[in-house]
């Protein structure tokens, strides 16, 4: 998903949380919803009392800043620390007195912590470097697979994973990187 939209919870629910790791738009708490899983419907009641029906694949936008749900797919611009938030932070960064530590998982993740004033990452988490879908299928051919299948699907994951550090590295430039290992 692109975003997420909840029927209930707030600001500091799980997807909100997960969404602003993942850098993704979310709306938790939203009341006016009525979602139909099981025919694939989402119903949001308006302001004026009247109701607008989705079906599964039609497109709607979020905007997790004002909490508004938009029909349709609007033209976005990538978040930026501007104005009176960006003074803000500019007062922050002259006074505070400990480093703003990310959780990122890759070297893109990395890229956008240094880009928003990350001073390192304070979570790496290796498993999450897996979720790509051709890097889950080797995950599972790792697990379920026969001795020769297993070291093929390690030797192949391998790559990813020094890739990946290699980029986190290179992201956060001598900064301070903190990674959780897997146990086999």
């Amino acid at each position: 998903a692109e975003g997420i939209l909840t029927a209930r919870g707030g600001m500091t629910s799980h997807a909100a949380v997960v969404a602003r790791g993942w850098g993704r738009p979310c709306i938790c708490g939203c009341t006016t919803l009525n979602i139909d899983e099981g025919n694939g419907v989402l119903t949001v009641t308006l302001e004026d009392g009247t109701t607008k029906t989705f079906k599964e694949n039609d497109a709607i936008s979020l905007n997790g800043n004002t909490g508004e749900v938009l029909e349709g797919k609007q033209t976005v611009a990538p978040p930026a620390i501007t104005g009176n938030l960006k003074t803000f932070m500019d007062w922050v960064d002259e006074t505070r007195t400990v480093d703003v530590l990310a959780n990122a998982d890759t070297p893109e993740d990395a890229e956008e912590a240094r880009k928003n004033g990350a001073n390192g990452i304070g979570l790496c988490r290796t498993e999450h470097m897996f979720f790509k879908p051709e890097r889950i299928s080797q995950v599972r051919q790792l697990i379920l697979g026969n001795e020769e299948q297993s070291a093929t699907a390690l030797n192949g994951l391998l790559t990813y994973q020094r890739d990946d550090f290699e980029g986190i590295f290179k992201a956060m430039d001598g900064l301070p990187v903190t990674i959780r290992l897997l146990d086999p």
